[in-house]
């Protein structure tokens, strides 16, 4: 199974993000620029026909001018990709086949101001939320604790009982163009990892909830759970070592919490029939 991890213009979690994707069981894993997509050259243009994993990497696209991921949601809404169609046709057509799409940290910025999250509305692309300044007005930089619904068909999220991961953004409270749209998505099992205390409890109590989302949201999927995104970053918790209480921590193997959510994404890509895009 082919992965696509999309560089360039201010992401800075990409190669970290592929040796995450390759210790999971990623055989193939491409790093590619997104200028790459805008090529003339057909020979040399990049299209998502020959992949099956897609990865939107953490960082400042475009330095976060217009907000975080605006001016990169508008790259690939509204120019043109040689041959016809814009970037966003492809990601729809890609979605649609049944193929999986991460997001982390600015990569969920994307996918929400794509309108690919919470999930595809009428008039394809529509946005219905985004990521807000954090309530505190500072950039957060921590390790929180996440609580996962167990009742979401979210692919990346299966068999987690409760992990720890970084989080390091300036715009991460989630809010909806309604004030019911978040406990909405909760009841459809959309929010499928939400900050937490110590016991697990979710929570909307800072440092646990770092950015002041309703509910403690942390992440939203898709209705058929093949495209998630989430602020906190998996891939930067590989191994067990990168935790900073590592040497107090009860030795359970090499792994780090984060890879658990690669791993269920290509157990779940070996198992998968997809329909054409």
């Amino acid at each position: 199974m082919k992965t696509l991890i999309l560089s360039g213009f201010g992401t800075n979690c990409e190669r970290e993000t592929a040796l995450a994707c390759r210790l999971a069981g990623g055989a193939e894993v491409e790093v590619r620029h997104i200028t790459e997509i805008y090529r003339a050259d057909p020979q040399g243009r990049l299209t998502l026909d020959a992949y099956h994993f897609l990865v939107l990497a953490g960082g400042f696209l475009d330095g976060d001018d217009l907000g975080s991921a605006r001016a990169c949601a508008n790259r690939f809404r509204y120019l043109s990709v040689p041959g016809g169609g814009t970037f966003l046709d492809q990601l729809v057509g890609f979605i649609r086949s049944g193929r999986l799409v991460l997001g982390i940290c600015n990569g969920f910025q994307l996918l929400v101001k794509l309108g690919l999250l919470p999930g595809l509305a009428e008039g394809q692309g529509r946005q219905q939320a985004t990521l807000a300044p954090n309530a505190n007005g500072r950039f957060e930089d921590r390790w929180v604790r996440l609580a996962p619904d167990s009742a979401s068909s979210c692919v990346f999220t299966r068999g987690i009982e409760g992990i720890e991961l970084p989080v390091r953004h300036g715009e991460g409270r989630l809010i909806g163009e309604d004030d019911g749209l978040v406990a909405g998505l909760m009841e459809r099992g959309l929010v499928p990892l939400r900050y937490a205390l110590e016991d697990g409890t979710p929570t909307e109590a800072y440092p646990h909830n770092p950015n002041g989302s309703p509910h403690g949201a942390a992440s939203l999927c898709n209705a058929t759970g093949t495209v998630m995104g989430l602020m906190p970053h998996p891939e930067a918790y590989h191994r067990r070592t990168n935790h900073p209480r590592w040497t107090r921590m009860d030795d359970t193997g090499d792994d780090g919490d984060g890879l658990r959510i690669f791993r269920n994404a290509y157990e779940h890509l070996a198992n998968a029939d997809f329909a054409a895009a």
